[in-house]
C-alpha cells in the first residue's frame, strides 16, 4: 500500500498556491509557447530535482495511435500480477489527475500540489512548459512512492518529449502514420526517427507496427538493441472468442479478447505482452496473470459505447490511422437506426482525414468547436467537409454541446450517436447528462 501522508509530507513551507486549479492556471502562462520541443529545460530541473538514478523500471510508450491502450493494459496486468504500479499519460478527459496514477488511483490534489511546490522550487529562472511542469511532479511523485514498475506514455513524438529524459529499460513503439506534422515532420520516415529517439544502447525495443518504416531498424541496429517487431518476433492470431499470442517466454498461449473494443486493440495487447518478456528477469509475470488483465483494463473515450434506446459511442479518435480504426468499430457494432455523428476538430488537424472514413457510416452531422482556443470553429469545420459529404447533413451547432443537444433531439430509438474528432469534444460528451439519460423520443 502506498503511505498516504508521505507524498506531502516535506511540504513545510507555505506554496505558491495551495489549490490545484490555480497552479495549472499559472503554468499555463509561465511558458510562452503551448508546446515546445526539448529536453534542456526540462533536464536542468530534473537533475536539481533528482540527481540520481530512478529506483525503479520504465517502459516507455511512443507512437500515433495506441499509446494510452498500451499504458492501460500494461498497468492492469502488472497490477494483477501483484506489482505497484505508476503511470504517466496525457491529455486527461475530465480532471488532470488523470495523468498520473498510483496503483491504478489517480493522485491527489494535495499530493500535486505539493509536487508542483517541490518542481517550482527547483526550476530556478528556468520557465518549463505546461506539460514539462506536469512531466517533472509525476516523475518527482514516483521517486518519492517507489513504485515496482513506472510506465510512461509520449506526449509528441519521443526524441524531443519531456519523458524521454528518463532512459527505458523496454522501449514501445505502437504505430507510426501522419500526425502532428508541424513538429514531427511530413514523412512516416520523420515520425518515425522521432520516435526511435526513445530506444536506448542494448536494451530493448518493442514495435507494434506490422510493417514500420526501416528506421527504426536502422535506429535499434546502431544502438545495439534487441528488437521485436509484430510479425516477425511475435504475432497473434485470432481464436473466435479469444486469440493466441506466440512468442518469447510463453510461448503460444491462448488468451481471452482484451476488454478493449476493435482488433488492432490485439496489436497492441500483443506488443504489451512483448514488454513484459522482456522485463521477465526483474518483474516475472505468469501467464496465469494475463488474461485477466487484459479483461479488466477500463479506458474511457476508446469506442466507449454507452448503452441506452439511442446508443451513445465516444471515440477520441484525432488523426486519419483512427478514424480509420473508428470506422472497423463502428461496421462491426452494427448500429440498427441512423447514425447521427458529432464532430470537433482541433485546427492542426486535418478534417477531411478525420471525417473521411466515417462519411458512409455516418447519416447527419452535427459540427461543434469545443471552448479551448486550438480548436476549429464549427463554420469552418462545415466549409472543409462540404465537398466530401455531398448530400449529407452538415449541421453547424456553434459548439460541442449545442452538437450534442442537437443530435440527441433528432435521434429515435434504435438510432446511434457517434462522438468524436478530439478529446475535448469527447470531455464535453461526457461531462452532460445526455448520455446517462434513458428518456428518448
Amino acid at each position: 500500500m502506498w503511505d498516504e501522508g508521505y507524498l506531502g509530507s516535506s511540504c513545510k513551507p507555505k506554496m505558491r498556491f495551495d489549490k490545484l486549479p490555480d497552479w495549472l492556471c499559472w503554468q499555463q502562462a509561465l511558458h510562452p509557447k503551448t508546446i515546445e520541443l526539448g529536453l534542456e529545460r526540462v533536464a536542468a530541473v530534473w537533475f536539481r530535482l533528482q540527481p540520481e538514478p530512478v529506483p525503479f523500471p520504465i517502459i516507455t510508450i511512443a507512437g500515433t495511435n495506441g499509446k494510452g491502450s498500451c499504458v492501460g493494459l500494461l498497468e492492469s496486468i502488472y497490477r494483477i500480477a501483484g506489482y505497484r504500479t505508476a503511470c504517466y499519460t496525457s491529455p486527461h478527459l475530465l480532471r488532470y489527475n488523470e495523468r498520473i496514477r498510483l496503483d491504478g488511483s489517480e493522485v491527489r490534489d494535495a499530493d500535486l500540489c505539493a509536487a508542483f511546490e517541490r518542481v517550482d522550487r527547483a526550476r530556478g529562472d528556468v520557465a518549463p512548459t505546461f506539460f514539462e511542469f506536469g512531466t517533472l511532479a509525476a516523475l518527482d511523485l514516483f521517486v518519492r512512492t517507489r513504485p515496482d514498475v513506472t510506465i510512461l506514455e509520449v506526449g509528441l513524438g519521443g526524441r524531443l518529449d519531456a519523458v524521454n529524459i528518463l532512459d527505458p529499460d523496454v522501449a514501445v513503439v505502437t504505430t507510426i502514420d501522419l500526425d502532428h506534422t508541424a513538429w514531427l515532420g511530413a514523412t512516416r520516415d520523420r515520425i518515425a526517427a522521432e520516435k526511435a529517439g526513445i530506444f536506448r544502447p542494448g536494451r530493448p525495443a518493442v514495435v507494434g507496427h506490422r510493417a514500420p518504416p526501416r528506421v527504426l531498424f536502422e535506429r535499434a541496429r546502431t544502438l545495439g538493441c534487441d528488437l521485436f517487431v509484430l510479425g516477425r518476433d511475435f504475432d497473434w492470431e485470432d481464436a473466435g472468442d479469444g486469440w493466441w499470442w506466440q512468442g518469447p517466454e510463453w510461448g503460444r498461449v491462448g488468451l481471452p479478447a482484451p476488454a478493449l473494443r476493435g482488433s488492432f486493440q490485439r496489436d497492441n495487447a500483443a506488443a504489451v505482452l512483448m514488454a513484459i518478456a522482456c522485463l521477465q528477469p526483474r518483474l516475472p509475470v505468469s501467464s496465469v496473470h494475463l488474461g485477466p488483465g487484459l479483461q479488466r483494463v477500463r479506458l474511457p473515450g476508446r469506442f466507449q459505447v454507452i448503452p441506452d434506446p439511442v446508443a451513445w459511442i465516444l471515440d477520441v479518435a484525432h488523426n486519419a490511422q483512427a478514424a480509420e480504426v473508428l470506422a472497423e468499430n463502428l461496421r462491426a457494432f452494427g448500429c440498427p437506426g441512423r447514425v447521427h455523428g458529432v464532430l470537433g476538430v482541433m485546427k492542426d488537424k486535418d478534417p477531411l482525414a478525420i471525417a473521411g472514413p466515417l462519411i458512409g457510416q455516418v447519416d447527419a452531422w452535427y459540427l461543434g468547436s469545443s471552448a479551448t482556443p486550438r480548436a476549429l470553429s464549427a463554420t469552418e469545420l462545415r466549409a472543409a467537409l462540404q465537398g466530401m459529404a455531398v448530400g449529407q447533413e452538415l449541421k453547424d451547432c456553434g459548439d460541442i454541446a449545442a452538437a450534442l443537444r442537437a443530435a440527441a433531439a433528432a435521434a429515435r430509438s434504435g438510432d446511434c450517436i457517434l462522438v468524436f474528432g478530439s478529446f475535448t469534444t469527447v470531455e464535453v460528451a461526457l461531462r452532460c447528462d445526455l448520455c446517462s439519460s434513458s428518456e428518448r423520443a
